[in-house]
């Protein structure tokens, strides 16, 4: 099993969240797993992003080479664009549909959306709406983890073990609103 990921968006997202449900969850199958991340003026609504790699043999790197990621999960789809460069040819793009319009020349949604439509592999969603109409705003991050799941190659109810681990200690409220993201997502995969 190999799986490299880029997990991308803008500060405050849930980038990071996605990346530890993925980790605990490949750490949970005994997997080796390397992770670098950036931080991009992330308080002020820069780019986040994170190479997350998941193995059954040692990886020696943290960092994915061009063309050599299996996944892009975007919470924006202006950087899901951007990290277009690092996608195999056969890889998949799961990025929500909204902008976050954090600058004043943001690209014109019809051309990003041109640009995602010309790939093979690509699911857009609107996470926003979603988390919205199902009364659970804060969890629209893992409305997208649900719907990579399949690409992942992680197994549905790792990543649901994963998140009754980490969001365990926010009480059960938190967990549940984040196991019905994932399969709100899950629905979505193609």
């Amino acid at each position: 099993m190999k799986s490299d990921i880029i997990l991308c968006g803008v500060g405050g997202q849930g980038i990071l969240s996605i990346a530890t449900v993925i980790g605990e969850a490949a750490m949970n199958e005994n997997l080796y797993i390397k992770q670098a991340e950036v931080h991009g003026m992330s308080q002020r609504g820069g780019d986040v992003q994170s190479n997350l790699r998941i193995s059954s043999q040692p990886i020696n790197s943290d960092l994915i080479a061009k063309g050599g990621a299996d996944v892009i999960i975007s919470m924006e789809p202006m950087e899901a664009l951007r990290y277009l460069p690092y996608l195999s040819k056969q890889g998949w793009i799961i990025t929500s549909s909204t902008p976050f319009v954090n600058i004043p020349n943001y690209p014109d949604m019809d051309k990003i959306n041109a640009d995602l439509d010309k790939l093979q592999n690509v699911i857009k969603i609107d996470i926003e709406s979603m988390a919205k109409e199902n009364n659970i705003p804060r969890s629209a991050n893992i409305i997208l983890l649900g719907a990579a799941q399949k690409a992942l190659g992680i197994e549905y109810h790792k990543l649901e073990d994963a998140i009754r681990s980490i969001f365990g200690r926010k009480g059960e409220a938190v967990v549940e609103a984040n196991i019905k993201a994932l399969a709100l997502g899950k629905a979505m995969q193609k």
